[in-house]
């Protein structure tokens, strides 16, 4: 390829490098407000549906041997409830999915653990995406170490006070 012919080529790569990252950069705001708004409303909906039948949420952690499973089961199901409404909404995204996210680890220890352990084998017909929980530990940790994004009550919160472009929920 003849000089010529290689810099305008190089050109219009680098304008269309350049305008990628200009559109990628202004649609960042989609993909936390989507894993935020999807996980919320799942959570939300679990939640809501435990606390519909306490007795036999607290029964089921009791046979998985979680401890004090009658003062857990309305903990973690309210947890999820407002866990999930914060989510939907991006208000304080990072502290709601820390605690889920611990809702997900205590599921991988118990009721999910020999699923999730077989996921892993090379020989079996399930993998570790087919692990719900540990689907949604992978997500609850991206929100909670990258923030809830621009379009957020988190983000608004943070300009409202002040806290500038270091604010978690600025990315």
């Amino acid at each position: 390829m003849s000089p010529e012919v290689a810099m305008p080529f190089s050109t219009v790569l680098r304008r269309a490098a350049r305008l990628g990252l200009k559109l990628a950069s202004g649609l960042s705001f989609v993909a936390p407000l989507l894993t935020r708004v999807t996980l919320g409303y799942a959570f939300f909906l679990t939640g809501r549906g435990k606390l519909a039948d306490l007795d036999q949420f607290s029964g089921f952690l009791n046979e998985l041997g979680v401890p004090f499973a009658a003062a857990q089961a309305p903990f973690v199901a309210g947890l999820e409830l407002v866990g999930g409404i914060c989510l939907v909404l991006g208000l304080l995204t990072r502290l709601m999915g820390a605690g889920l996210a611990g809702t997900m680890v205590v599921a991988l220890l118990t009721a999910d653990k020999e699923t999730f352990l077989s996921a892993w084998l090379p020989t079996g017909d399930v993998g570790p995406l087919d692990v719900a929980p540990w689907v949604f530990l992978l997500l609850l940790t991206w929100l909670v170490l990258y923030g809830p994004g621009r379009l957020s009550l988190d983000a608004l919160l943070g300009k409202w006070l002040r806290l500038g472009s270091e604010a978690p929920a600025s990315r």
